[in-house]
């Protein structure tokens, strides 16, 4: 089998043909597509046809499924969650707000797999920004002064029952599962290693980091605040366009991702996995 990858994005992004990943897939096979995901941190797989199980077959095989602490998985499924909006839908748009899941996490899951289902015919892009690119860019002595921060991250801003998907949150179609459990916090350094390929990231959004450790939070707030103008800067940034029968992954240690609108008066529904931290 003959694995063709063609890269999309300035720093990140590659749409990858020549594979069924329907099939089950030989071990030569998982790791070429590991490395090009460690390459390119966002792979678009076109013209699959798969459902569920071979979604979940393509998880498992990338690294096991990782923890979804607040959705609801769809019926007869413990690991798939839907990401959904109705075409007449008017609660806010979910996941607009630039972010790496569940960083609130001891053990952030490593990727985020996404299965085209349905797809509006405008509109819908998904915004990838590549932290390893935007901390390289860096000046020296910018890189020091991150490298001795510690972040503190909290699913409170999003899902506290006070919180954006908290108990207000009325007619959304997603089956989110807001709880006191999102107050928690979690500490990790502001710049990290990746796992597997020791590249420095940039480990920080304003979804989920509250603070900095040892900072007064109006001064963190500002510095995080200026931080993300640099991580999403143009330059950093893939803008995917989703087609049918489309399989994304990418590498939630070493990306930013967001939602975005515009295809109002479409449905618009994909299956979510996660990869469980290497």
């Amino acid at each position: 089998m003959v694995i063709n990858i063609k890269r999309l994005g300035r720093t990140c992004g590659a749409r990858v043909t020549g594979i069924d990943l329907t099939d089950e897939l030989d071990k030569s096979t998982i790791a070429d597509i590991r490395d090009a995901w460690l390459e390119h941190r966002v792979l678009a797989f076109a013209d699959q046809r798969m459902d569920d199980d071979a979604l979940e077959r393509f998880t498992l095989a990338m690294g096991g499924f990782g923890d979804d602490p607040f959705f609801d998985p769809i019926e007869g499924r413990r690991h798939i969650a839907a990401i959904l909006r109705e075409a007449d839908e008017k609660s806010p748009l979910f996941a607009e707000s630039w972010h790496s899941d569940w960083s609130f996490l001891a053990k952030p899951p490593a990727g985020t797999c996404l299965l085209a289902i349905e797809i509006p015919p405008v509109g819908g892009d998904t915004l990838f920004a590549d932290q390893a690119a935007a901390f390289a860019a860096l000046s020296d002595d910018r890189k020091d002064h991150l490298r001795s921060l510690t972040a503190i991250h909290s699913a409170q801003r999003g899902y506290a029952p006070d919180g954006l998907y908290g108990d207000s949150d009325k007619d959304r179609s997603m089956a989110i599962r807001p709880g006191k459990d999102a107050l928690a916090t979690q500490r990790h350094p502001l710049i990290k290693p990746h796992p597997e390929t020791g590249e420095e990231v940039i480990f920080s959004s304003l979804s989920y980091v509250v603070g900095i450790e040892g900072m007064e939070e109006t001064e963190a707030l500002a510095m995080l605040s200026e931080l993300l103008e640099w991580q999403t800067r143009d330059e950093f940034i893939y803008r995917h366009k989703w087609e049918p029968n489309m399989l994304v992954m990418w590498d939630n240690r070493s990306i930013l991702h967001r939602a975005t609108g515009g295809y109002d008066g479409y449905r618009r529904e994909l299956h979510r996995t996660t990869i469980a931290a290497a």
